[in-house]
């Protein structure tokens, strides 16, 4: 098994744990010295991962949050400063929300990082499910969020986040490219009968790549440069597979799925949805293979010294931020009522405990976790720390001890 962090970057001193502070320096996402305490943190913690051994550190995308919770405004960006920073861990964004996207400009920028880092870019793409931000970025493909309810905007959004991956992909494999999606109404060349008067004819002639230019010298194709460090690209992640549907196309598109679905009975089922998809595109992974799973763990000597420590940070920003768009369900019990919300007054660390979206407690108290996940899932390949309520909210020594208490007393036990 390999371990990752997962960072949802929090400005310091934003969110109810420091309310006052927040609406002081309101948007405190546009205040510089808050900014650059973020920035201090993550690559503390970023530099932290690598050194105790950490396999992976993922971020996610998300844009205009004045509030200065989710924080990642161009994952790519920031993990290659990360890049700079470290030596062994692999950076992933988790993940690029491609309908908010130019194909080859998200091709390129891909190939960037990776050429950077040498190969320990792994990409997580994603569909986008916040409708403030993904209405206004994805409106040149009249792409909105997703809601993963199968209605004519969510299959839009769907159609797009594929196509947007195919060109992608031809971006990366193909010396030259020349395709016309209707999907997109994207031309490449535009217009793709050939772009008139290129000035370096010759030059290109001599110096380009093959079938750029057609005999009479229009540019009937692009050379999308540089190409990925890895070949053909980097692995392909998914952030928060939880609808069948999307678990069935990762495994079709080959792309590892992260799970938040907390229960392991309930990832068992999805991750076997994906084993018998994959082998159905004659890919045989073992239950468990190429799949991950986020959970937020917290470690100290007694659960409830745990869940005073860590727990206390999470319930209140989660259930006000995170509950409007239905992740308190990740939170629901067999007792629950099945037709009736969970209320923001259930999401509290013990219940996140309960249900296991939250590993809180001793090094065993925490392996004991894991290993009812293996008990489900022997060949489970990824397993991931989700930092919610931690970095930005904890101070930065609490965090960091918390993930050394883990590479040390937990991560061994399962390598």
């Amino acid at each position: 098994m390999k371990f990752s962090i997962f960072l949802n970057p929090q400005i310091p001193g934003s969110g109810y744990a420091a309310e006052e502070n927040a609406k002081a320096k309101r948007p405190i996402g546009r205040d510089t010295e808050s900014y650059q305490k973020l920035l201090h943190e993550v690559r503390e913690i970023a530099v932290h991962a690598d050194q105790i051994g950490f396999d992976a550190l993922m971020m996610t995308e998300h844009h205009f949050h004045s509030e200065g919770m989710e924080f990642s405004v161009n994952p790519l960006m920031f993990l290659t400063d990360l890049a700079a920073r470290t030596e062994r861990i692999l950076l992933a964004p988790l993940g690029l929300v491609l309908p908010a996207w130019d194909p080859i400009r998200a091709a390129e920028d891909v190939a960037l990082l990776d050429q950077f880092s040498k190969g320990r870019l792994r990409l997580g793409v994603a569909r986008g499910y916040q409708n403030r931000w993904m209405n206004v970025l994805g409106q040149r493909w009249h792409a909105a969020a997703a809601r993963s309810d199968g209605s004519a905007s969510d299959t839009r959004n769907f159609d797009v986040f594929g196509e947007v991956l195919k060109i992608m992909k031809m971006a990366w494999t193909q010396e030259t490219l020349r395709y016309k999606s209707d999907v997109l109404d994207y031309q490449v060349p535009f217009p793709y009968e050939g772009i008139e008067g290129w000035p370096a004819q010759e030059w290109t002639k001599t110096f380009g790549a093959p079938d750029e230019l057609s005999e009479d010298g229009k540019v009937v194709a692009v050379s999308v440069c540089p190409r990925p460090y890895q070949n053909p690209h980097p692995e392909l992640w998914q952030p928060f597979t939880i609808s069948d549907r999307s678990v069935i196309r990762a495994a079709q598109e080959n792309i590892l799925p992260w799970m938040f679905t907390p229960n392991p009975d309930d990832h068992a089922a999805k991750a076997k949805l994906y084993q018998e998809e994959s082998a159905r595109q004659g890919r045989q992974y073992k239950l468990g293979e190429h799949t991950g799973i986020l959970k937020i763990v917290g470690i100290a000597d007694t659960t409830e010294e745990a869940i005073n420590t860590f727990g206390r940070s999470i319930p209140k920003d989660f259930a006000a931020f995170f509950g409007p768009f239905g992740y308190l369900e990740v939170l629901r019990k067999k007792e629950d009522e099945k037709h009736k919300p969970i209320s923001p007054e259930k999401g509290d660390a013990k219940r996140m405990n309960d249900v296991e979206m939250a590993l809180f407690g001793t090094p065993d108290d925490i392996k004991r976790g894991i290993q009812r996940m293996l008990d489900r899932m022997p060949d489970l390949e990824w397993f991931g720390l989700y930092m919610q309520g931690q970095q930005g909210v904890l101070p930065l020594d609490t965090v960091k001890r918390n993930l050394e208490l883990f590479a040390t007393k937990v991560i061994p036990e399962f390598q």
